[in-house]
């Protein structure tokens, strides 16, 4: 059986902060919760366990929490949208031949923390988004424990077994929830982290373009 490989997004397919994102993550604070703290960021974290730590951090309780994720996520992803229709966002970058590489990877899905509309929207400005079947992957407003999002993945697959799972991020909450999940990682060094910080990894790559050797030698 060949590997079934789990993209994130941030840091691995989409290099460029986004301010839109944290636009309509504000919009849809304010709108649920009547406020819009800034938590603590853990990259690679889940939109709704970010979402948990800023409330926490504003002294909101758990109970007002959990009754209002659903209506945030669903008012997050939308306002995203609205706000991308009619940003510039020129200035995106992803990786070099991105599209190219994908292709060569037979069993691909995408496991990031964005909630599901966000992260196609984004793929879609990065003409990304055809590479990745719908009904597939796991989403960041679908649970809140990343580890969690891999036996969605694979279950979408048709049962794809953990060991021969592989996650491509760039963050160590990528590594750690990989492992956590059974399954192996490839690290890349084109977000905030440097080899040595993604050591854990099985692999560690400084080109999306490399992924496809890297997967080889796991195979």
């Amino acid at each position: 059986m060949s590997l079934l490989v789990l993209f994130d997004v941030d840091g691995t397919l989409l290099l460029t902060h986004d301010e839109i994102y944290v636009e309509a993550n504000r919009n849809a604070l304010q709108a649920v919760w009547g406020s819009a703290p800034d938590g603590p960021d853990v990259p690679g974290d889940t939109a709704l366990a970010h979402t948990r730590r800023a409330l926490q951090g504003a002294g909101f309780g758990d109970d007002e929490i959990d009754s209002g994720l659903d209506r945030w996520c669903a008012i997050f992803s939308n306002r995203y949208e609205q706000l991308l229709r009619d940003a510039d966002t020129s200035h995106w970058e992803t990786p070099q031949d991105a599209a190219h590489t994908l292709t060569q990877v037979e069993h691909r899905a995408l496991l990031t923390g964005n909630p599901e509309k966000v992260a196609r929207a984004r793929l879609r400005r990065l003409d990304l988004d055809g590479l990745f079947p719908d009904n597939q992957g796991a989403f960041g407003c679908e649970r809140e424990d990343r580890v969690e999002l891999f036996p969605l993945a694979r279950g979408r697959a048709g049962g794809w077994p953990a060991a021969r799972t592989v996650a491509v991020g760039d963050t160590p909450l990528d590594i750690r929830s990989a492992h956590s999940a059974g399954a192996r990682c490839v690290a890349l060094t084109t977000g905030a982290y440097n080899r040595e910080e993604l050591a854990d990894a099985e692999i560690v790559i400084g080109s999306l373009a490399d992924l496809p050797e890297a997967l080889s030698s796991l195979a």
